[in-house]
Protein backbone atom coordinates (compact mmCIF):
# COMPACT_ATOMS: atom_id res chain seq x y z
CA UNK A 1 0.00 0.00 0.00
CA UNK A 2 1.17 3.55 -0.80
CA UNK A 3 0.92 4.67 2.83
CA UNK A 4 2.98 1.75 4.10
CA UNK A 5 5.54 2.36 1.35
CA UNK A 6 6.33 5.79 2.81
CA UNK A 7 6.83 4.34 6.29
CA UNK A 8 9.11 1.59 4.99
CA UNK A 9 11.11 4.01 2.83
CA UNK A 10 11.75 6.37 5.71
CA UNK A 11 12.55 3.58 8.14
CA UNK A 12 15.20 2.26 5.74
CA UNK A 13 16.59 5.73 5.07
CA UNK A 14 16.83 7.44 8.46
CA UNK A 15 15.83 4.78 10.95
CA UNK A 16 12.54 6.22 12.22
CA UNK A 17 8.89 5.69 11.32
CA UNK A 18 7.16 8.55 9.55
CA UNK A 19 4.21 9.36 7.37
CA UNK A 20 3.79 11.95 4.68
CA UNK A 21 2.33 15.29 5.69
CA UNK A 22 -0.77 15.95 3.58
CA UNK A 23 -4.29 17.57 3.44
CA UNK A 24 -5.81 20.33 1.36
CA UNK A 25 -7.71 23.29 0.18
CA UNK A 26 -6.83 26.70 -1.31
CA UNK A 27 -8.35 29.93 -2.60
CA UNK A 28 -8.76 31.96 -5.80
CA UNK A 29 -7.88 35.15 -7.71
CA UNK A 30 -4.55 36.24 -9.28
CA UNK A 31 -2.47 38.85 -11.12
CA UNK A 32 0.46 39.05 -13.49
CA UNK A 33 4.16 39.78 -13.12
CA UNK A 34 7.45 39.36 -14.91
CA UNK A 35 10.40 37.02 -14.35
CA UNK A 36 13.88 38.49 -14.13
CA UNK A 37 17.17 37.14 -12.87
CA UNK A 38 19.80 38.03 -10.32
CA UNK A 39 17.84 38.33 -7.06
CA UNK A 40 19.41 37.47 -3.68
CA UNK A 41 18.82 33.85 -2.74
CA UNK A 42 17.04 34.49 0.57
CA UNK A 43 14.56 37.18 -0.33
CA UNK A 44 14.35 40.85 -1.03
CA UNK A 45 14.90 42.02 2.57
CA UNK A 46 17.35 39.40 3.84
CA UNK A 47 19.85 41.85 5.32
CA UNK A 48 17.35 43.78 7.42
CA UNK A 49 16.68 43.17 11.10
CA UNK A 50 13.66 44.59 12.87
CA UNK A 51 14.70 47.42 15.15
CA UNK A 52 13.33 47.90 18.63
CA UNK A 53 13.89 46.86 22.23
CA UNK A 54 12.98 43.33 23.33
CA UNK A 55 9.79 42.70 25.29
CA UNK A 56 10.96 40.14 27.87
CA UNK A 57 8.56 37.47 29.07
CA UNK A 58 8.09 36.62 32.74
CA UNK A 59 10.48 33.69 32.30
CA UNK A 60 13.38 36.14 31.96
CA UNK A 61 13.42 36.55 35.75
CA UNK A 62 15.01 33.12 36.11
CA UNK A 63 18.72 32.45 35.45
CA UNK A 64 19.52 31.04 32.01
CA UNK A 65 19.38 27.27 31.69
CA UNK A 66 21.40 24.81 29.65
CA UNK A 67 20.56 24.09 26.03
CA UNK A 68 18.04 21.33 25.36
CA UNK A 69 17.13 19.46 22.16
CA UNK A 70 13.67 18.04 21.42
CA UNK A 71 12.78 17.97 25.11
CA UNK A 72 9.16 16.98 25.71
CA UNK A 73 6.96 19.36 27.71
CA UNK A 74 3.37 18.58 28.66
CA UNK A 75 0.49 21.04 28.68
CA UNK A 76 -2.63 20.32 30.72
CA UNK A 77 -5.72 21.47 28.85
CA UNK A 78 -9.20 20.49 30.04
CA UNK A 79 -8.03 17.01 30.94
CA UNK A 80 -6.36 16.40 27.58
CA UNK A 81 -2.71 15.40 27.42
CA UNK A 82 -1.06 17.86 25.03
CA UNK A 83 2.65 18.31 24.49
CA UNK A 84 5.40 19.92 22.45
CA UNK A 85 9.11 19.41 21.90
CA UNK A 86 11.43 22.21 22.99
CA UNK A 87 14.86 23.11 21.64
CA UNK A 88 16.85 25.98 23.13
CA UNK A 89 20.28 27.44 22.31
CA UNK A 90 23.25 27.46 24.71
CA UNK A 91 23.11 30.51 27.00
CA UNK A 92 26.35 31.82 25.49
CA UNK A 93 24.95 31.92 21.93
CA UNK A 94 24.68 35.55 20.73
CA UNK A 95 21.37 36.82 19.43
CA UNK A 96 22.10 37.60 15.75
CA UNK A 97 19.06 39.86 15.51
CA UNK A 98 20.77 42.32 17.88
CA UNK A 99 23.93 43.71 16.18
CA UNK A 100 26.95 43.37 18.42
CA UNK A 101 25.05 41.41 21.06
CA UNK A 102 26.83 38.80 23.12
CA UNK A 103 25.75 36.73 26.08
CA UNK A 104 27.42 34.79 28.82
CA UNK A 105 26.15 32.07 31.12
CA UNK A 106 26.95 34.26 34.13
CA UNK A 107 24.79 37.16 32.86
CA UNK A 108 21.01 37.55 33.22
CA UNK A 109 18.83 35.71 30.74
CA UNK A 110 18.56 37.18 27.26
CA UNK A 111 15.09 37.55 25.74
CA UNK A 112 15.21 35.38 22.64
CA UNK A 113 12.97 34.97 19.59
CA UNK A 114 10.66 31.95 19.47
CA UNK A 115 9.66 29.92 16.41
CA UNK A 116 6.67 27.55 16.78
CA UNK A 117 6.90 24.94 14.01
CA UNK A 118 3.73 22.95 13.15
CA UNK A 119 3.81 19.46 11.62
CA UNK A 120 1.77 18.16 8.72
CA UNK A 121 -1.08 15.64 8.78
CA UNK A 122 0.02 12.28 10.22
CA UNK A 123 3.57 13.57 10.58
CA UNK A 124 3.75 14.48 14.29
CA UNK A 125 6.12 16.76 16.15
CA UNK A 126 9.11 14.40 16.32
CA UNK A 127 9.12 13.66 12.61
CA UNK A 128 8.58 17.29 11.67
CA UNK A 129 11.52 18.36 13.83
CA UNK A 130 13.61 16.16 11.53
CA UNK A 131 11.88 17.46 8.40
CA UNK A 132 12.46 21.17 8.97
CA UNK A 133 15.63 21.12 11.08
CA UNK A 134 14.52 24.34 12.77
CA UNK A 135 16.03 23.20 16.08
CA UNK A 136 19.53 23.07 14.62
CA UNK A 137 19.19 26.56 13.15
CA UNK A 138 17.80 27.87 16.43
CA UNK A 139 20.69 26.51 18.48
CA UNK A 140 23.18 28.06 16.06
CA UNK A 141 21.45 31.43 15.69
CA UNK A 142 20.22 31.89 19.25
CA UNK A 143 16.45 31.41 19.17
CA UNK A 144 14.03 29.02 20.86
CA UNK A 145 12.01 26.47 18.85
CA UNK A 146 8.85 24.61 19.88
CA UNK A 147 7.37 21.71 17.90
CA UNK A 148 3.75 21.21 19.05
CA UNK A 149 1.93 17.92 18.52
CA UNK A 150 -1.66 17.70 17.26
CA UNK A 151 -4.35 15.17 18.12
CA UNK A 152 -6.29 12.36 16.50
CA UNK A 153 -5.45 9.37 14.33
CA UNK A 154 -3.86 10.38 12.06
CA UNK A 155 -2.45 13.24 14.12
CA UNK A 156 -3.65 16.57 12.75
CA UNK A 157 -4.73 20.16 13.47
CA UNK A 158 -8.27 21.48 13.88
CA UNK A 159 -8.53 24.37 11.42
CA UNK A 160 -12.28 24.11 10.98
CA UNK A 161 -13.21 26.67 13.62
CA UNK A 162 -12.02 30.10 14.72
CA UNK A 163 -14.03 30.04 17.93
CA UNK A 164 -12.56 30.07 21.40
CA UNK A 165 -13.78 26.49 21.76
CA UNK A 166 -11.30 25.25 19.13
CA UNK A 167 -9.06 22.90 21.20
CA UNK A 168 -5.99 23.57 19.09
CA UNK A 169 -6.30 27.34 19.42
CA UNK A 170 -6.65 26.80 23.17
CA UNK A 171 -3.56 24.56 23.10
CA UNK A 172 -1.46 27.12 21.22
CA UNK A 173 -2.47 29.82 23.69
CA UNK A 174 -1.62 27.63 26.68
CA UNK A 175 1.66 26.53 25.12
CA UNK A 176 2.73 30.14 24.47
CA UNK A 177 1.80 31.10 28.02
CA UNK A 178 3.85 28.21 29.38
CA UNK A 179 6.85 28.95 27.16
CA UNK A 180 6.83 32.62 28.06
CA UNK A 181 6.65 31.85 31.78
CA UNK A 182 9.40 29.20 31.78
CA UNK A 183 11.75 30.50 29.06
CA UNK A 184 13.18 33.95 28.45
CA UNK A 185 11.25 34.91 25.31
CA UNK A 186 11.09 38.23 23.49
CA UNK A 187 7.32 38.35 23.08
CA UNK A 188 7.65 40.83 20.22
CA UNK A 189 9.53 38.21 18.18
CA UNK A 190 7.33 35.10 18.20
CA UNK A 191 6.85 33.41 14.80
CA UNK A 192 4.90 30.44 13.41
CA UNK A 193 5.92 28.06 10.62
CA UNK A 194 4.22 24.99 9.24
CA UNK A 195 4.12 22.31 6.58
CA UNK A 196 0.95 21.17 4.72
CA UNK A 197 -1.72 20.74 7.43
CA UNK A 198 0.65 22.75 9.63
CA UNK A 199 0.51 25.51 7.03
CA UNK A 200 -3.27 25.48 7.36
CA UNK A 201 -2.77 25.92 11.10
CA UNK A 202 -0.36 28.85 10.89
CA UNK A 203 -2.69 30.48 8.35
CA UNK A 204 -5.46 30.26 10.95
CA UNK A 205 -3.14 31.70 13.61
CA UNK A 206 -2.33 34.65 11.36
CA UNK A 207 -6.03 35.50 11.41
CA UNK A 208 -6.90 34.65 15.03
CA UNK A 209 -3.66 35.35 16.94
CA UNK A 210 -2.04 38.18 14.99
CA UNK A 211 -1.44 39.91 18.32
CA UNK A 212 0.99 37.13 19.37
CA UNK A 213 2.73 36.04 16.16
CA UNK A 214 4.88 38.63 14.42
CA UNK A 215 5.08 36.70 11.10
CA UNK A 216 4.27 33.29 9.64
CA UNK A 217 5.88 30.91 7.15
CA UNK A 218 3.94 28.26 5.21
CA UNK A 219 5.37 25.39 3.15
CA UNK A 220 2.92 23.58 0.83
CA UNK A 221 -0.38 24.89 2.10
CA UNK A 222 -0.84 28.62 2.74
CA UNK A 223 -4.52 29.51 3.24
CA UNK A 224 -6.54 32.69 3.71
CA UNK A 225 -9.36 31.69 6.06
CA UNK A 226 -12.71 33.44 5.71
CA UNK A 227 -13.38 35.37 7.80
CA UNK A 228 -9.90 36.51 8.80
CA UNK A 229 -10.16 38.83 11.82
CA UNK A 230 -6.46 39.73 11.99
CA UNK A 231 -5.90 42.94 13.97
CA UNK A 232 -2.72 43.90 12.10
CA UNK A 233 -0.92 43.28 8.82
CA UNK A 234 0.80 39.90 9.16
CA UNK A 235 4.04 39.33 7.20
CA UNK A 236 3.84 36.11 5.18
CA UNK A 237 6.45 33.94 3.46
CA UNK A 238 5.19 30.93 1.49
CA UNK A 239 6.71 28.06 -0.50
CA UNK A 240 4.98 25.76 -3.00
CA UNK A 241 6.02 23.38 -5.77
CA UNK A 242 4.39 23.56 -9.18
CA UNK A 243 4.30 19.73 -9.38
CA UNK A 244 2.95 19.09 -5.86
CA UNK A 245 1.03 15.79 -6.24
CA UNK A 246 -1.06 16.37 -3.10
CA UNK A 247 -1.96 20.07 -2.99
CA UNK A 248 -2.04 21.15 -6.62
CA UNK A 249 -0.30 24.43 -7.32
CA UNK A 250 -3.30 25.85 -9.18
CA UNK A 251 -5.93 24.45 -6.85
CA UNK A 252 -7.50 21.13 -5.98
CA UNK A 253 -6.05 18.03 -4.39
CA UNK A 254 -4.73 14.62 -5.36
CA UNK A 255 -7.88 12.89 -4.13
CA UNK A 256 -6.84 9.30 -4.82
CA UNK A 257 -3.40 9.80 -3.35
CA UNK A 258 -4.76 11.45 -0.24
CA UNK A 259 -7.37 8.76 0.38
CA UNK A 260 -4.85 5.95 -0.16
CA UNK A 261 -2.42 7.66 2.20
CA UNK A 262 -5.08 7.82 4.89
CA UNK A 263 -6.32 4.30 4.18
CA UNK A 264 -9.86 5.33 3.36
CA UNK A 265 -12.22 5.43 0.42
CA UNK A 266 -14.68 8.04 -0.71
CA UNK A 267 -14.18 11.65 -1.68
CA UNK A 268 -11.56 13.95 -0.22
CA UNK A 269 -12.58 16.57 2.36
CA UNK A 270 -14.61 19.42 0.89
CA UNK A 271 -12.85 22.72 0.32
CA UNK A 272 -13.35 26.07 -1.37
CA UNK A 273 -11.32 25.16 -4.45
CA UNK A 274 -13.05 24.41 -7.75
CA UNK A 275 -9.98 23.55 -9.81
CA UNK A 276 -9.40 19.80 -9.94
CA UNK A 277 -6.68 19.57 -12.57
CA UNK A 278 -3.03 20.47 -12.36
CA UNK A 279 -2.18 23.14 -14.91
CA UNK A 280 0.93 25.14 -14.20
CA UNK A 281 -0.01 28.80 -14.33
CA UNK A 282 2.37 30.85 -12.21
CA UNK A 283 -0.24 33.62 -11.99
CA UNK A 284 -3.35 31.46 -11.93
CA UNK A 285 -5.81 30.28 -9.30
CA UNK A 286 -4.91 28.25 -6.26
CA UNK A 287 -1.78 29.08 -4.30
CA UNK A 288 -0.61 32.02 -6.46
CA UNK A 289 -4.03 33.58 -5.89
CA UNK A 290 -3.94 32.85 -2.16
CA UNK A 291 -0.58 34.59 -1.76
CA UNK A 292 -1.85 37.57 -3.74
CA UNK A 293 -4.99 37.73 -1.61
CA UNK A 294 -2.83 37.88 1.52
CA UNK A 295 -0.76 40.66 -0.08
CA UNK A 296 -3.90 42.69 -0.71
CA UNK A 297 -5.13 42.04 2.83
CA UNK A 298 -1.75 43.21 4.14
CA UNK A 299 -2.11 46.49 2.27
CA UNK A 300 0.42 45.56 -0.43
CA UNK A 301 0.15 46.26 -4.14
CA UNK A 302 -1.74 43.45 -5.94
CA UNK A 303 0.97 43.44 -8.61
CA UNK A 304 3.96 41.20 -8.01
CA UNK A 305 7.59 41.18 -9.09
CA UNK A 306 9.19 37.82 -9.92
CA UNK A 307 12.90 37.03 -9.77
CA UNK A 308 14.52 33.81 -10.99
CA UNK A 309 16.86 33.27 -8.06
CA UNK A 310 17.95 29.75 -9.06
CA UNK A 311 17.43 27.44 -12.02
CA UNK A 312 14.22 26.03 -10.52
CA UNK A 313 13.18 28.72 -8.03
CA UNK A 314 11.19 31.91 -8.63
CA UNK A 315 10.85 34.44 -5.81
CA UNK A 316 7.68 36.53 -5.97
CA UNK A 317 7.53 39.73 -3.91
CA UNK A 318 5.01 42.53 -3.42
CA UNK A 319 5.44 46.22 -2.68
CA UNK A 320 4.13 46.44 0.90
CA UNK A 321 3.74 49.02 3.66
CA UNK A 322 6.46 49.42 6.28
CA UNK A 323 6.69 46.65 8.87
CA UNK A 324 5.08 44.03 6.69
CA UNK A 325 6.00 41.91 3.67
CA UNK A 326 4.76 39.07 1.48
CA UNK A 327 7.12 36.68 -0.32
CA UNK A 328 6.37 33.54 -2.33
CA UNK A 329 9.00 30.97 -3.30
CA UNK A 330 7.77 29.02 -6.33
CA UNK A 331 9.68 25.77 -6.87
CA UNK A 332 9.44 24.83 -10.54
CA UNK A 333 8.74 21.10 -10.69
CA UNK A 334 8.76 20.93 -6.90
CA UNK A 335 6.70 18.35 -5.03
CA UNK A 336 4.95 18.15 -1.67
CA UNK A 337 8.18 18.72 0.20
CA UNK A 338 10.18 21.03 2.46
CA UNK A 339 12.90 22.71 0.35
CA UNK A 340 16.37 21.82 1.57
CA UNK A 341 15.20 18.86 3.69
CA UNK A 342 17.03 15.56 3.36
CA UNK A 343 14.04 13.94 5.07
CA UNK A 344 11.74 15.16 2.29
CA UNK A 345 14.24 13.94 -0.26
CA UNK A 346 14.18 10.46 1.31
CA UNK A 347 10.54 10.01 0.28
CA UNK A 348 10.71 11.99 -2.97
CA UNK A 349 9.76 8.94 -5.04
CA UNK A 350 6.29 9.39 -3.59
CA UNK A 351 6.04 13.07 -2.68
CA UNK A 352 7.92 14.54 -5.63
CA UNK A 353 11.04 16.58 -6.18
CA UNK A 354 12.79 18.30 -3.24
CA UNK A 355 14.93 21.26 -4.21
CA UNK A 356 18.22 22.06 -2.53
CA UNK A 357 18.70 25.32 -4.40
CA UNK A 358 17.07 27.01 -1.41
CA UNK A 359 16.52 25.97 2.19
CA UNK A 360 13.05 26.83 3.49
CA UNK A 361 14.19 26.88 7.12
CA UNK A 362 16.99 29.41 6.71
CA UNK A 363 14.92 31.43 4.23
CA UNK A 364 12.06 31.61 6.75
CA UNK A 365 14.36 32.68 9.55
CA UNK A 366 15.89 35.38 7.34
CA UNK A 367 12.35 36.61 6.63
CA UNK A 368 11.14 36.37 10.24
CA UNK A 369 13.99 38.38 11.74
CA UNK A 370 12.88 41.45 9.79
CA UNK A 371 9.65 41.74 11.80
CA UNK A 372 8.52 42.22 15.36
CA UNK A 373 5.21 43.10 17.00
Amino acid sequence: MWFAAIVNTVRRTIGTAAILALVAFCAACSDAGSVVSGAPALGALTGRVAAGPPVPSSGCSAPPGAAVSDQRHDVELDGADRWYLLTTPPPSTPDPTVPGAATDATLPSVARPLVVDFHGLAEGAAIHATTSGFGTVGQHDGFVVAFPDGTGNPVQWDTSSQSGANPDLQFVTAMLDQLESTQCIDTSRVYASGFSDGSFMVSLLACTMSDRFAAIGAVSGLQLPVPCPATRHVPIVAFHGTADPILYFNGGIGTDTLNRALGRGGPAPADSTTTTTRPTDLHGPGYPATVQAWAVKDGCSPRSSDSRIASRVVLRTYRCPARTGVEFYIILGGGHSWPGSTFSQAISSITGYTTFEIDATTAMWAFFRQFRL
